[in-house]
């Protein structure tokens, strides 16, 4: 398993009477609550976030996990202000620095967005324009945010490319995307990104597409870019190993809807829910035998149009039997089992202790 970063101490405080999680209400910077996202569609309601809460505070890394389709990327669309507002029916609520942003004017949230919040987003060549030079866009993002001229912008955007590791930024400041390399041109999406200071950044699979050596430094670079700016940071994986690199606590998300969460450490030594133990298991270990098989999760998620009543994992969970027609029948709720540590499981947390240590762990 990969080493994991050593986790930032955190409140016991938690917001769970607020039906979330998270550090104590004066530490968080954001708070999203109940937070629904759906789309209608010919064939029906896309119940894509159905319910997710969580808190953030600055300083933080919040990685959230979770297969395809589990609603990752479009959470972090809702918060960025992304989605259409015509084509989403969103409720609940999200609360960036005491600034609600459900139900917001687009003027407000567009405001925010570059000098409150910015994204790193998974494919760099298809969210930078192809007409513009890379410095260009970096002086936009700059200018529409701090009144100075466009030699001052320049400069900051030569000096933010440098920050990053790109060699002779002053030449490669007038190249266009297309002339990057992959790694090259995440670089310069992580400098446009933090060009103006933003509170906070969230990463979408930031080193997807990415060799092993060019994933290594962009997360120390992430990594090291938070320490200098002290944002609060969301990275957005499948990739356990990532959250393994940079993440304080992990969201482990399915069918829209938080399924586990707590600190790294937690989530990787005692995790709770058998969702969470079928990621660990497909996961490539360095301490096994290359010859080992991983153990993939069975069957598929489920349609998000229609998703399972009761727990949405309990058509492919083992251990259904061991609760009875609860799992189909019940939401689990999102509780927590002690020292922050949330799961939504039908199990008794000392069946699931014992699962874990006796069945579970042994096996991966």
């Amino acid at each position: 398993m990969s080493q994991m970063r050593e986790s930032t101490p955190a409140s016991t405080t938690s917001t769970v009477g607020l039906g979330g999680i998270g550090t104590r209400a004066d530490d968080v910077f954001l708070s999203v609550r109940d937070l629904r996202v759906h789309f209608p569609t010919d064939d029906g309601l896309v119940k894509s976030v159905d319910g997710l809460s969580f808190d953030l505070r600055r300083g933080q890394t919040l990685g959230i996990v979770g297969e395809s389709g589990s609603g990752k990327s479009v959470t972090s669309m809702a918060i960025m202000g992304l989605h259409k507002p015509d084509s989403v029916q969103m409720a609940g609520s999200i609360n960036l620095g005491g600034t609600e942003l459900v139900g917001a004017s687009p003027e407000l949230v567009r405001s925010l967005r570059g000098k409150r919040m910015a994204m790193i987003f998974q494919d760099p060549l298809s969210a930078m324009h192809p007409f513009y030079t890379v410095g260009a866009q970096i002086i936009e993002a700059y200018q529409v945010h701090n009144k100075v001229s466009k030699k001052v912008a320049r400069d900051h955007a030569i000096d933010m490319l440098g920050r990053v590791g790109i060699p002779q930024p002053a030449k490669r400041v007038d190249d266009y995307p297309h002339q990057f390399s992959g790694g090259m041109r995440q670089r310069a999406m992580i400098a446009m990104a933090l060009s103006c200071d933003p509170d906070l950044l969230i990463a979408d699979e930031p080193t997807t597409a990415l060799d092993v050596t060019v994933q290594a430094q962009i997360l120390d670079l992430i990594r090291d870019l938070q320490r200098d700016f002290d944002a609060a940071v969301i990275v957005i994986t499948h990739d356990l190993g990532v959250v393994a690199e940079l993440a304080d606590d992990i969201l482990v998300m399915y069918a829209g809807r938080s399924v586990e969460y707590s600190t790294a450490e937690d989530i990787f030594r005692r995790p709770q829910h058998p969702y969470t133990w079928g990621l660990l298991g497909s996961m490539p270990r360095l301490d096994r035998e290359p010859t080992d098989r991983l153990m993939p999760i069975k069957g598929t998620p489920p349609s998000l149009i229609q998703v399972p009543p009761g727990c949405p994992f309990s058509p492919r969970c083992t251990f259904t039997d061991r609760v009875g027609a609860a799992c189909r029948q019940e939401r689990p709720p999102f509780s927590d089992s002690g020292a922050r540590h949330y799961v939504a499981c039908h199990l008794a947390m000392p069946e699931r202790q014992k699962l874990w240590t006796e069945q579970i762990e042994p096996n991966l």
